[in-house]
């Protein structure tokens, strides 16, 4: 007998072994409906905030996670609870696990003690959605938290997120953690550790992902400041750090999350306008959830406003999701406090200082802008 020749038992022996090594097959993404979907950001269920929302025309909701229930059995319940009401569950998301917070994780920007921990929290949470049947996620890739400089009173009267890089209170926010210059991790970062650490995560995350059948978006540094106490934003920052980074995850479930008012905080720091950065992505099959949401002017000092209150033409964003027939959710983001008096507690996700249903004046007014600009640019891609 030839050394060559192999028995038959010997090849289905290796055949199994080589299948057992094999990564598990991607899995078809969990369907969404064509269309775009206005919806909104929700805690706990109440019939009396389903009730409101209806009556705002609300179908779609984003669900935020309770740490105490983070698992495939708490999301499936959130989802069947909320479906019971009469709404969609598009995400349930910022992620959250054993460890805390599972978006803009220090841990695995920086490569800092607890990364691996950190990354093994994530992969269950995204085979906990999937197993619950959500089809989408929104992570972010930040060091050192979301920066802000407070709140103000803006000249039309209501109260907004202010973003001065130049006043004594700028500082950066997550997790229950304060972030301040010069340096916020004791050092300065390079720009190519940023990119190994990404890369080193989105590797772990895409075969879980994809396994799972479940789309992630990635949000925009917020805001888009290169360079933010020691720690470089270059990736998410700008147009060609996105389109770098999407080729790198190299999966149909790796996209983005486009938050146009982050995008705007940056102005030409960005590299590219919102309409064509909609217009490449979506080209791709890459755009998954947009934040509609405006801002005063670009860094060095913004201001979050209303939709119609800011710099950029809202309306232009409406039309090109028309346009590139988006079919994600869109939502109002980090809803302005209208109808509010100044000091009291945030109501923005439906609930009074009291902690009973309290209708939320803003998103009232965000929410029927949008559906009117919706149809509008519906009107006009007929047209054309």
């Amino acid at each position: 007998m030839s050394e060559y020749n192999t028995s038959r038992r010997e090849i289905l022996a290796g055949a199994a072994a080589l299948s057992a090594a094999a990564p598990a097959a991607a899995k078809p993404m969990i369907p969404i409906p064509p269309g775009i979907k206005i919806g909104v950001s929700v805690n706990t269920y109440t019939p009396e905030y389903g009730q409101y929302l209806k009556q705002l025309g609300v179908k779609w909701v984003s669900v935020a996670p309770q740490q105490a229930t983070a698992n495939a059995e708490g999301f499936t319940k959130q989802r069947e609870t909320w479906e019971a009401g009469g709404f969609g569950v598009y995400n349930i998301g910022s992620g959250v696990g054993p460890s805390g917070s599972l978006h803009n994780m220090p841990e695995v920007t920086l490569n800092l003690p607890g990364r691996d921990v950190k990354i093994e929290d994530y992969l269950n949470y995204i085979r906990y959605l999937g197993k619950a049947k959500i089809p989408y996620s929104t992570y972010a890739h930040m060091g050192n938290g979301i920066w802000s400089s407070g709140r103000v009173i803006n000249a039309r009267g209501y109260s907004a997120r202010d973003g001065n890089s130049k006043s004594p209170d700028w500082k950066g926010f997550w997790g229950g953690k304060t972030y301040t210059e010069p340096l916020s991790h004791g050092r300065v970062y390079t720009e190519q550790e940023i990119w190994e650490n990404y890369e080193y995560f989105i590797k772990k995350v895409v075969p879980v992902a994809e396994e799972a059948g479940v789309r992630i978006g990635i949000h925009p540094d917020d805001p888009p400041q290169r360079m933010l106490a020691g720690v470089p934003r270059c990736i998410f920052s700008n147009f060609e750090g996105y389109k770098k980074a999407i080729e790198i995850a190299n999966s149909p479930n790796i996209g983005v999350c486009f938050c146009v008012g982050s995008w705007l905080e940056g102005g030409k720091m960005t590299g590219a306008d919102c309409v064509d950065v909609i217009k490449y992505f979506a080209a791709k099959k890459k755009l998954f959830k947009v934040h509609f949401r405006n801002v005063t002017a670009p860094l060095p000092h913004f201001t979050e406003s209303l939709i119609d209150d800011g710099y950029y033409d809202m309306t232009r964003v409406m039309q090109a999701l028309v346009d590139v027939k988006f079919d994600g959710i869109v939502i109002p983001d980090h809803v302005p406090a209208v109808g509010d008096i100044p000091g009291t507690p945030d109501t923005s996700r439906g609930v009074g200082a009291d902690g009973k249903f309290r209708p939320n004046v803003g998103l009232a007014y965000l929410l029927g802008s949008m559906n009117a600009m919706l149809k509008s640019a519906q009107r006009t891609a007929v047209k054309a």
